[in-house]
């Protein structure tokens, strides 16, 4: 497990196509994920639905992977202390139209306990800066979300 979450890390000019190359975006985008969930200090069940059915879906995987990469993804959080790190791998890895569809996931999590906070919608400005998303398409992607999931 920690030679995955160092691979996440690593510069771009070593980044390969295989599946530890995907495994390592995956653990990228699912760290965001989990780090967003976490910022109103109640990672609750619902959150957690939302965030496995995301990840199953956006990358295509089985339930047990998805397990496996979540539980991966939560101790690289937990054993992190700066959003630099999986940020830095969603630009390495991502295209920006890709970047865009991470912060839909992310406004996904906010909204999945039925409560939008300050700090998370702070922590999803400062990520958007750090992934190269406009403001403009950030706000287009929460709109989307929104509109998705017919909240206000």
């Amino acid at each position: 497990m920690l030679n995955r979450i160092s691979s996440l890390f690593r510069d771009s000019t070593e980044l390969s196509s295989d599946d530890e190359g995907d495994s390592s975006k995956h653990l990228a985008a699912a760290a965001l994920l989990i780090e967003t969930a976490y910022m109103d200090e109640q990672f609750d069940e619902s959150e957690r639905a939302v965030i496995s059915d995301l990840v199953q879906r956006r990358f295509d995987l089985e339930p047990a992977d998805c397990q496996r990469l979540l539980v991966e993804a939560e101790s690289a959080v937990v054993g992190s202390q700066q959003l630099y790190e999986f940020t830095r791998a969603v630009n390495d890895r991502f295209t920006p139209e890709q970047r865009i569809e991470i912060m839909e996931m992310l406004w996904e999590v906010v909204y999945a306990d039925g409560e939008v906070h300050d700090f998370e919608v702070s922590l999803l400005r400062r990520i958007g800066g750090l992934i190269y998303v406009s403001d403009r398409d950030r706000a287009l992607a929460r709109h989307r979300v929104v509109d998705r999931l017919g909240q206000s």
